[in-house]
């Protein structure tokens, strides 16, 4: 594996992720407690899963204080980008115009999004 490359985060692992992009660094109580909000889980599945998350360096854990505090290891973008990739390379052979128009095929894009895609793609153009 690449050193630029992370190990893939399985579904309960990006869930765990997203409250540490949108929160920042969090005990495993504070996950727990914003996951319980959509779904019955236990503490100790929360534990386990940050401390395999740790071994797997998707998170980063802080002893210094008694509850251990837990951060994302790299930023969202990255993680995404990473996940687009394996995905464009495994079910589109690589083929990132497969990708956007089967993207762009699954829902109605808005006006705003539309407008932020053709500025992208002008961008990207220069």
């Amino acid at each position: 594996m690449a050193k630029s490359e992370t190990k893939r985060p399985t579904d309960a692992e990006l869930e765990i992720l997203r409250v540490l992009w949108d929160r920042g660094p969090c005990t495993v109580r504070d996950v727990l407690d914003e996951l319980s909000r959509t779904r019955d889980i236990g503490y100790t599945t929360v534990l386990k899963l940050m401390q395999i998350m740790t071994e797997k360096s998707l998170v980063a854990r802080d002893e210094s204080n008694r509850s251990h505090v837990y951060r994302a290891c790299h930023k969202q973008g990255q993680t995404q980008r990473q996940l687009v990739a394996d995905l464009m390379q495994r079910a589109f052979g690589g083929a990132a115009d497969k990708l956007v128009m089967q993207a762009l095929k699954l829902k109605k894009v808005s006006a705003d999004d539309m407008a932020k895609i053709r500025k992208l793609l002008d961008d990207l153009e220069d």
